[in-house]
């Protein structure tokens, strides 16, 4: 804990994420009481810290509760496929400094997509007449980190294989299938967003010379932040000298030298000057199953604790889910590295990581004729039976709400609120919040009545970053 105090001059939201994350699943700060009725079996649970940054447990519940949203209320039962959209380097650094360029060229990208699928409802002759248009739609989510916490902003949309055609104004849209995706078509796409992403970069004045430094964000003077983002871009510690973060090597798992890759017909991926697009992942209208893995895979948290290891010295391993080419097969961070590395990829205050487009937005004037659940006629149905008292089911909801008990179960199959010794139904008793009653009670029970202590900041030069 000793690190979370010595990074100065971060921003707010990062500083709120790391020392609420400190919190998180410590049962100091507070607990629920679940209890068993027939066996008398106490369980507690810790308060979740609810961040969005990087914690594991919030942002796996969230990563879990999007999936099943979505797969139950919104994604009506149409084709849908993937694309994925990976920048050059040269502009991974705006993207994670500036959250409107980062909106704004979301929107370039879906702008290509729609457009591919336009032009496939007139070829295939579904807008026939002058009032007739094609309305595509989509979710978008924007990834913040790549398999080794580097800050790779990247873009996963889940785009309708089709689109929803009105012939006339004020028509109950239809849904039109798009043909067999191809290679060409896929390139094409590519080459629009280049294009709609490059206006966008002339626009605002973003272009800069091979080798030259990103310049720093505005607003960001005087802070550590553009330090830690490049930093991060580079693979680097962000203190001391800024040498290459030590990594694991196996030789054993190094591949063999390969040759320059030629990408078969049917990879549906376009590759040119840092822009890679991939197109290949396609679900079918009543795989609802396949749909929601991929959605959790597309809204996963950057953290797994399965990777994570603390070795005796103190250092942090980050073991990789596939080896690198060389061998690699983990990342070692100190301690004050890893910190600074889980505070670069913490979004920033406000900004959406799921956005909604076409006739999924919320302004769409189509949206309730596509959703499944239109928010209008979705009841309370999802709410935690202990807090049933709390809501009146003949209200209209703006959403629904799953416990994490729920969760769990669509995740892993597993219902943790059965009592494992009689196998009866366990109920919540009460949400523990006064200090004196925690320390009471976990006293009690011969556990830590403290919560971890954090250390506070250490003085200069440590700050000083001096690569």
């Amino acid at each position: 804990m000793s690190a979370i105090g010595s990074l100065e001059r971060l921003s707010a939201s990062a500083e709120r994420e790391l020392r609420a994350a400190a919190s998180c699943g410590d049962l100091a700060h507070g607990f629920w009481r679940v209890r068993c009725p027939d066996c008398a079996l106490d369980l507690l649970v810790a308060f979740s810290c609810k961040g969005r940054g990087f914690c594991p447990s919030c942002c796996g519940r969230r990563m879990a509760e999007v999936a099943a949203h979505l797969v139950t209320n919104v994604i009506p039962y149409v084709p849908t496929r993937q694309w994925v959209l990976s920048l050059p380097w040269a502009l991974r650094f705006h993207l994670v400094a500036n959250p409107a360029l980062c909106r704004a060229i979301a929107s370039a990208i879906l702008d290509a997509v729609f457009a591919h699928h336009v032009r496939a409802a007139r070829a295939a002759g579904h807008c026939e007449g002058p009032e007739s248009y094609a309305h595509p739609g989509a979710v978008n989510f924007v990834q913040r980190f790549g398999s080794s916490l580097q800050a790779n902003v990247h873009f996963h949309a889940l785009v309708l294989d089709g689109a929803y055609v009105t012939q006339h104004a004020g028509d109950v849209p239809v849904f039109c299938p798009s043909p067999p995706l191809t290679d060409l078509e896929v390139a094409r796409v590519q080459a629009d967003a280049r294009q709609r992403i490059g206006r966008i970069l002339r626009a605002r004045g973003l272009f800069s010379e091979p080798g030259e430094e990103p310049p720093t964000p505005e607003g960001a003077e005087g802070s550590a932040m553009p330090l830690l983002w490049s930093a991060l871009l580079l693979s680097r510690t962000a203190a001391g000298t800024g040498d290459k973060v030590p990594r694991l090597v196996d030789p054993s798992l190094a591949s063999a030298p390969r040759e320059p890759l030629d990408l078969p017909r049917g990879a549906l991926t376009a590759t040119s000057d840092g822009y890679s697009l991939h197109a290949a992942t396609r679900i079918e209208a009543d795989e609802r199953e396949s749909l929601e893995r991929l959605l959790r895979y597309m809204a996963r948290p950057p953290l797994a604790q399965g990777r994570l290891m603390l070795r005796e010295d103190g250092k942090v391993i980050w073991n990789l889910r596939k080896p690198w080419r060389d061998g690699t097969r983990g990342l070692v961070f100190d301690p004050l590295t890893f910190i600074g590395r889980l505070a670069a990829i913490v979004p920033h205050s406000r900004e959406h990581q799921l956005t909604y487009h076409g006739v999924l937005a919320p302004a769409s004037p189509l949206r309730d004729h596509v959703v499944l659940r239109p928010p209008s006629s979705r009841a309370r149905g999802h709410e935690p039976t202990d807090h049933a008292h709390d809501t009146d089911p003949n209200q209209p909801s703006e959403g629904p709400r799953f416990s994490w008990a729920d969760l769990l179960k669509r995740v892993f199959a597993k219902d943790v609120l059965k009592c494992p010794r009689c196998g009866s139904r366990r109920h919540m008793l009460a949400a523990i919040s006064d200090g004196r009653t925690i320390r009471r009670i976990l006293a009690h029970l011969g556990l830590p009545t403290e919560p971890l202590p954090i250390a506070p900041a250490r003085e200069p030069p440590q700050a000083e970053f001096a690569w």
